[in-house]
């Protein structure tokens, strides 16, 4: 598997709104994979294969480049800098962070902490207080001088680095630029394997999913997809502590084939066919409902006329931190049925 491109998506920063940088990335790759590409209002990258005949079914891939972030509201005189989250925290996990702060000149490094009183002074009501993600601020070390280089509407992204530990790979942001290396390595398996397609093929790499799937919504609307699969990460809570009704989808296990969360509900028709398929070519599957929570599938479901959907997901750990685990193995195997759909078509 082609790991470099996928440690260059996750240590590229790029939250809603400003994923220019990431979608640089993925043009590049693109290039020589697709028949056409543009970039619409909205920042999302829309990438087309064109179909056979005059009518051909379309399948949009919707694929989000965004990660979960922050925008500077305000710098003090001091220079510490206030944040405004873009995508959702978990504000436990956000204590003692180096961060990256990114400017029009440049990117700087900080590290991040709660406002407040270290420990070691710190009342016992004082130490049962959990912050807001808004109670953080960002110290760059650079003092007054911070002032003049870090503006309001700069964009802030966790500074860790991409890490394989066997067969599992750990970095911020594989949410979801998984599915961004899955929208370009499944094309690029299909091209070096031989396969055709009948289909026209759409893989959009959209803004704004992690604050309402908003690049979705309008890439869907002008692609008019007849089938929408929402390529994503989702839960894998197979840890101490959680029930195992709760699991979502185990590690290892394979690709996550998501038939509900809290923004839609697959088609049925889809989720046989897929299955079928999978069982067909020997490739690990397993069945994936999320309690609460959306993907780019809803917005393709939804848009204009609508349009059947489903979601093909990878399970993974700690969602939302800077630890984000994922499996190699349901990696390679989402990558083998997106690839296998498509040729199908």
């Amino acid at each position: 598997m082609n790991l470099d491109l996928l440690k260059q998506l996750c240590e590229t920063p790029g939250v809603p709104g400003r994923e220019a940088r990431v979608r640089a990335v993925i043009e590049a790759e693109a290039k020589d994979l697709f028949d056409d590409i543009r970039t619409d209002a909205m920042g999302s990258l829309i990438c087309t294969r064109k179909g056979k005949g005059d009518k051909p079914e379309k399948l949009l891939l919707l694929c989000h480049m965004d990660e979960i972030g922050f925008l500077v509201s305000h710098v003090t005189d001091k220079g510490f800098v206030h944040v405004d989250p873009v995508g959702g925290f978990d504000p436990r996990n956000l204590f003692s962070r180096r961060v990256l702060v990114c400017t029009e000149e440049g990117d700087i490094k900080g590290v991040m902490n709660a406002e407040g009183k270290p420990i070691h002074i710190q009342s016992a009501d004082e130490r049962k207080k959990m912050p807001e993600p808004n109670e953080f601020v960002i110290d760059t070390g650079l003092g007054a001088e911070a002032k003049k280089r870090i503006q309001v509407g700069d964009y802030v992204v966790m500074n860790e680095p991409f890490e394989e530990m066997g067969e599992k790979i750990v970095s911020k942001a594989l949410d979801n630029r998984i599915a961004c290396w899955l929208g370009l390595e499944a094309v690029r398996k299909l091209v070096d394997n031989g396969h055709s397609h009948d289909c026209e093929l759409t893989v959009a790499f959209t803004a704004q999913e992690e604050v309402g799937l908003r690049g979705a919504k309008t890439a869907s609307y002008g692609v008019k997809p007849d089938i929408v699969i929402g390529v994503d990460t989702t839960l894998s809570c197979d840890t101490p502590g959680v029930p195992e009704k709760d699991r979502t989808t185990v590690q290892g296990e394979g690709f996550g084939l998501h038939i509900k969360d809290g923004s839609f509900i697959a088609d049925y028709g889809l989720v046989k066919e897929i299955e079928t398929l999978a069982k067909e070519r020997d490739i690990a599957c397993q069945r994936t409902i999320l309690a609460r929570g959306g993907q780019d599938g809803a917005a393709g479901q939804q848009a204009g006329i609508g349009a059947r959907a489903i979601g093909i997901v990878v399970g993974t750990r700690y969602i939302h931190t800077v630890a984000e685990m994922i499996d190699k193995r349901d990696l390679r195997a989402a990558r083998k049925i997106l690839t296998a759909f498509i040729a199908a078509r």
